[in-house]
């Protein structure tokens, strides 16, 4: 835990940005002038890795998408189990934030799918909810809203762009769908990317291996 000392009109600011405890103390300037002082006491370490994890199950608890951005669960075992874990504890409610083996869950679910975008047990719901709800949106649009497990498993090379265009190692790049589509379509070459399915991915790979095994 560690102690700040907030002075002047921006301590309030800085205080709606962060997770503390503020304690009211007297200030002025050299002039006698009264200014605002916050002794404040920050709860957790402030850090820019937000997120933890983020994980797409199916209706069954299977993995469709995982990405961990720290060692929390370092073995796909470990990973496997807290993923059940996390369906079993959420797939029947109604709730969009859970506290599960320490850290913060928001998720939300879409005909067969579930979300979840995992932080700290300190972290900011509203951050994380961020990330979830742009997630969600961007895959919306890419899939023009049909989000739904067929729809992603035909543009999972779209998802894996977007993911990599919103989070990156723990850090929220961007919470803008509009932005994310766009430079997941850049980065796709212009192609629509309802046309980048997994099928002509593969198609393309298995063309590539042909034509240099006949030279």
């Amino acid at each position: 835990m560690e102690a700040l000392i907030l002075v002047g009109a921006g301590a309030a600011e800085v205080l709606r940005k962060l997770q503390v405890i503020p304690r009211p103390t007297g200030g002025s300037t050299r002039n006698g002038a009264s200014l605002p002082v916050l002794c404040v006491l920050v709860v957790g370490e402030p850090s820019l890795y937000t997120v933890k994890a983020i994980l797409i199950l199916d209706n069954d608890g299977d993995r469709l998408f995982a990405k961990y951005y720290d060692d929390t669960y370092p073995s796909v075992k470990e990973q496997k189990a807290f993923e059940k874990n996390i369906f079993n504890k959420t797939h029947r409610t109604d709730s969009e934030i859970a506290l599960l083996e320490g850290l913060t869950v928001v998720y939300k679910s879409s005909i067969d799918l579930y979300f979840y975008v995992i932080g700290s047990s300190y972290e900011n719901e509203l951050m994380l909810m961020a990330v979830l709800n742009c997630l969600f949106d961007s895959l919306s649009q890419m899939l023009r809203k049909n989000v739904e497990k067929r729809a992603l498993l035909e543009n999972m090379e779209g998802l894996f762009l977007a993911v990599d265009e919103i989070v990156d190692g723990g850090v929220i790049l961007e919470s803008d769908p509009q932005q994310v589509v766009h430079r997941v379509a850049l980065r796709g070459e212009d192609v629509p990317l309802t046309e980048q399915t997994v099928s002509q991915v593969l198609q393309s790979a298995k063309e590539q291996i042909k034509w240099s095994l006949l030279r």
